[in-house]
């Protein structure tokens, strides 16, 4: 399960990254050079689509994501101290409260769309508009998670390089010099 969630994260990391370079190169050809849009509709339903396709893209490791970080946080009683990178910790809190945000918004999304009146469907003005505002709110969480979920892979290969807490102690050789022998640790 966990190396099928790595692939889930992968695609959520390679997906976002290229939602946000097309993004960034709409932002820069539709802005003057103080960074106001040229036409503020075009420009907010193009906000709009990245927010979506980056919501939709994270829907692939949504389920995975509480495992991701548990498992790391496992690991990194593994990993030796030295290897232990100091970023490591704050990312990991980072991606914590960023999924913590994201599941509090979906379930005031539910709620949102719960009390919307029976006739409001996809399609529709008043759904699309409170849809675009959800997911205008995630949208720094998404992002959160894909500025900071490679550590997650980044752990796991610490992890998977560490020695194993139940390997036994590295073996006492002899040495033989002449007249006498010398045991060395290797």
């Amino acid at each position: 399960m966990h190396r099928r969630s790595l692939r889930h994260l992968d695609r959520y990391l390679r997906d976002s990254k290229k939602i946000l370079d097309s993004w960034d190169a709409y932002s820069d050809e539709h802005t003057d050079l103080d960074g106001w849009p040229h036409d503020d509709h075009s420009y907010g339903h193009r906000q709009s689509r990245r927010d979506a396709d980056t919501a939709q893209a994270f829907e692939t490791i949504r389920a995975d994501a509480r495992h991701l970080l548990a498992t790391a946080e496992r690991q990194l009683t593994i990993v030796p101290t030295d290897s232990v990178q100091t970023r490591w910790v704050y990312q990991l809190g980072v991606l914590h409260a960023a999924l913590d945000r994201l599941d509090t918004l979906h379930e005031e999304w539910l709620s949102t769309r719960d009390s919307l009146p029976a006739d409001t469907k996809p399609g529709t003005p008043s759904f699309d508009d409170a849809l675009a505002q959800h997911h205008a709110e995630c949208w720094s969480h998404l992002d959160d998670w894909a500025t900071h979920g490679h550590v997650l892979r980044e752990i796991n290969s610490a992890a998977r390089h560490a020695p194993s807490p139940l390997a036994p102690p590295p073996a006492v050789t002899a040495a033989s010099t002449p007249g006498r022998a010398v045991s060395a640790r290797r």
